[in-house]
């Protein structure tokens, strides 16, 4: 299988923080993902998750997952609210909560599927908080605990003036009226990523888009996960940091942390920190790359696939 199968896992809608006890009962959802597998094995045991940052989708992953694929099935999903996935009816539900609680759907629908004997993950910024949830958590129902994890720029330190460079585009849907041109726009407020040929961005950016019925296209995902990202301040955020830590602190998984060597959301005293406490992640950096490592260019992916496939 050269390129990914889309595939749906139908999941619960959790209530919304501060819903009414009698609130009725939300309508599932479905989540899309992208399933890689050129191993030659339908059912091979070994599954790798790779979960995407906050505005960005499953097809990110392009790149490491066709690699990764040689040797392990791997599942892309589009976070709900981004790319294939439903858009939810509240946006509070967008947070972290609800996507771990797809991601365990997710788990199980692939593991009914075909067993899976072991289990990695690769997150990226938002997904990276996510595998935090799922590895640092011990009353979950995994089909296999989480034996290694990618921590791709991000910990339980997130810097205020990072999220709040991000709040200036997020949830912005401008019009565009070319693919050129979107991508030109999405450079604009992405430079972080670090170096990129036109070819690469550009296949980077083609799936962030859809187009509109009336011609030009937007981004694909729903502008209201801006909406819980708005109602941040700066105390809650710090508050939420001690969670963080407690999750971090119980994963008992294998751990490496990516960081791009400018990166404002990541700082290095946060990655020292972490190297020196739970997991004791090992901590790789990308120079020239801020806020977050694509996981495109050779270097990054030769890491990655170093460590989860022992190559």
């Amino acid at each position: 299988m050269a390129e990914p199968l889309l595939k749906f896992v139908e999941c619960a809608t959790l209530p919304s923080a501060g819903a009414s006890p009698d609130a009725s009962v939300a309508a599932p959802h479905r989540m899309a993902y992208w399933e890689w597998n050129n191993t030659g094995n339908p059912q091979h045991p070994h599954v790798i998750v790779c979960v995407h940052g906050l505005s960005r989708q499953g097809r990110d992953f392009d790149v490491l997952a066709r690699t990764l694929s040689e040797q392990a099935r791997v599942v892309c999903p589009d976070v709900v609210g981004r790319g294939r996935s439903d858009w939810l009816a509240d946006p509070m539900g967008y947070q972290i909560p609800q996507y771990a609680a797809d991601m365990l759907a997710l788990l199980a629908q692939v593991h009914a599927g075909a067993p899976v004997e072991v289990l990695d993950w690769v997150g990226t910024s938002m997904g990276g908080l996510i595998g935090m949830a799922i590895a640092g958590s011990t009353d979950v129902p995994l089909p296999a605990p989480v034996r290694r994890l990618v921590l791709n720029d991000v910990g339980p330190v997130i810097q205020w003036d990072a999220l709040q460079r991000i709040g200036t585009y997020l949830g912005k849907m401008p019009r565009f009226e070319s693919v050129e041109q979107a991508a030109d726009a999405m450079w604009a407020v992405s430079t972080g990523f670090g170096p990129h040929t036109p070819q690469q961005w550009m296949a980077l950016s083609r799936p962030m888009l859809k187009a509109l019925p009336g011609g030009g296209w937007t981004l694909h995902y729903d502008p209201a996960i801006a909406v819980p990202f708005g109602q941040m301040d700066k105390a809650g955020s710090e508050q939420g940091e001690a969670v963080l830590w407690r999750l971090y602190d119980a994963i008992r998984a294998r751990t490496l942390l990516l960081r791009g060597a400018q990166s404002d959301l990541l700082l290095a005293e946060t990655a020292k920190a972490m190297a020196g406490r739970g997991p004791e992640a090992r901590c790789v950096e990308f120079d020239r790359v801020g806020h977050a490592p694509t996981l495109v260019a050779d270097a990054q992916v030769r890491v990655v696939r170093q460590f989860l496939l022992d190559v």
